[in-house]
């Protein structure tokens, strides 16, 4: 047995302040990294998510090296790749005999599963250290959930700012409140300019993996190129000085707008950076501080922003390892209807669905009111089946892994979860669509209409929703003055709403074949 260790680094993990990797010398280790089959399939990854994962191992792999590490690569495509990480910790094993093998915790409660099967597999002594890019850790965040008759983001959030001191003056918020939400729901209205997102060309390692991705991946949804996402933290933080630049300004105001073919926005787009390593949190945050105290953002954007990271990313985060596994067979609402065909397709009259499905399609994104009060609110209201719509959530989208997905998913879109984490469902009929886009005005259907073949679905579906689940619901006081209006509206016109809903209900296909899973 050497005196190596070995030090495996996974997709997500392409931080050179890693946990694994501090205090390790570099002619003292050896570093592991793996591209396996069954990370690339357990859903059937978006193409460009699974390009946009291994260009970046790859570029990491060599900036690592350049930097004097010894590192073990396996590429999908090696005839002798074993396909999943402990197949592959055995193999290197065997290259290597490592005295001990040091990893950061998986961020996914499956692969952690197997990781903590390796000490037991394996003849060398295995650490699996904290991931501690996060603010909270999962200890910290079960110590604040336990007891608490209601786990309220908000709640989270202000115990974060308090130990971060992000936006603080003293002891009490900047400004004066702790949240600005309320001034971050505009709709985009006329010709405002939006500086558009830094775009990244294809290097060799790109272009390399974009092939081997089109070649073994060709059933995947998606289109692959073009494929512009930033690759390694170098590009990544160009994509982050031109948001903080050119889009922070304007990012809180219209944070929940959607244009027609319009799929950045003012968004900062830098979740797929922050999810995979290549940018820290903390120094975003930090970043958008300065712009508002260089009076270059105003305040509610930049608490926007902020909210978004050491809010709701640490709150997320800390649910989904504070309920898994049984989050993710919660059903509470009995939602058992299959998926329909056009979340894979686009091909949909409902105009909203159908631009939010091609930006999702095209590019691997989606913007935050998009997936939850378009695609989202359409799954709650039609009662699609939980398991298949985390499913599609998890594949569909680049900056989608299970800890983050998950909880917003069966918790905050389909309350799944029986309301631990939103206080209510978030239905809405057409109307809220409407309000914060341009999508209704040349949609096939009529949002002003009620019932009928010409109704907005969102219409008629949101009183289905609600009479189906009133037993449940009429209790909760955020909703339960709803009830008051429905049964105001009389039998007749209740009926109607039923029928037309059930009527739309019945035109939906389920998928044709397996797009998330075989």
């Amino acid at each position: 047995m050497t005196d190596l260790t070995l030090i495996p680094i996974l997709g997500d993990q392409l931080t050179r302040t890693l946990s694994s990797l501090r205090g390790q010398t570099k002619d003292g280790s050896v570093i592991l990294m793996m591209e396996v089959w069954d990370e690339a399939t357990y859903v059937k990854h978006h193409k460009q998510k699974i390009a946009l994962i291994f260009s970046a191992m790859r570029h990491f792999a060599e900036e690592l090296r350049a930097d004097g590490w010894t590192v073990d690569y396996t590429r999908l495509d090696d005839p002798d790749n074993a396909g999943n990480f402990t197949g592959e910790i055995a193999r290197a094993i065997e290259r290597h005999d490592p005295a001990q093998i040091r990893v950061t915790e998986a961020s996914e409660w499956r692969v952690l599963q197997a990781m903590e099967e390796w000490p037991d597999k394996f003849a060398c002594p295995v650490t699996i250290l904290p991931d501690d890019r996060f603010i909270a850790s999962k200890s910290e965040f079960a110590d604040w959930a336990e007891d608490r008759k209601a786990l309220t983001m908000e709640h989270f959030y202000r115990e974060m700012r308090k130990k971060t001191q992000l936006l603080m003056d003293g002891d009490k918020p900047e400004g004066g409140k702790w949240n600005y939400d309320a001034d971050n729901r505009e709709a985009l209205e006329g010709a405002l300019f939006v500086p558009p997102r830094p775009r990244f060309a294809s290097d060799t390692i790109t272009s390399e993996v974009l092939e081997l991705v089109e070649t073994r991946f060709p059933d995947h949804f998606g289109a692959l190129t073009p494929f512009e996402w930033p690759v390694t933290r170098e590009e990544a933080l160009k994509a982050a000085d031109a948001f903080f630049a050119e889009r922070i300004e304007q990012f809180g105001p219209y944070q929940d707008a959607m244009v027609y073919g319009s799929d950045d926005l003012y968004h900062s787009m830098l979740s797929t950076s922050i999810n995979i390593g290549l940018l820290d949190p903390i120094e975003l945050c930090e970043r958008a501080e300065i712009a508002y105290k260089q009076g270059k953002a105003p305040l509610n954007s930049v608490e926007g922003f902020i909210r978004q990271i050491i809010g709701w990313r640490e709150y997320v985060r800390g649910f989904y390892w504070y309920f898994t596994p049984a989050l993710a067979e919660a059903n509470e609402l009995e939602a058992t209807r299959p998926l329909p065909e056009f979340f894979w397709t686009g091909q949909t009259d409902m105009r909203c669905l159908s631009d939010s499905i091609r930006s999702t399609h095209n590019n691997a994104h989606a913007h935050h009111i998009q997936r939850l009060m378009v695609l989202g609110n359409f799954c709650l209201l039609a009662g699609i089946d939980p398991g298949e719509v985390q499913d599609w959530f998890l594949a569909v989208y680049a900056d989608a892994f299970e800890w983050v997905e998950l909880p917003n998913v069966a918790g905050m879109i389909l309350y799944a979860d029986g309301g631990r984490l939103a206080t209510k469902p978030y239905a809405a009929s057409g109307n809220y669509i409407n309000k914060m886009s341009d999508y209704c005005k040349e949609c096939r259907y009529k949002v002003s209409v009620k019932t009928g073949e010409d109704a907005c679905p969102f219409n008629p579906l949101y009183w289905h929703f609600m009479d189906r689940h009133r037993d449940r619901l009429k209790s909760n006081h955020r909703i339960g003055r709803i009830y008051a209006n429905w049964d105001r509206m009389g039998e007749e016109k209740q009926s109607e709403y039923l029928q037309s809903a059930q009527k739309f209900l019945d035109t939906l296909e389920p998928a044709s074949k397996g797009w998330a899973r075989d």
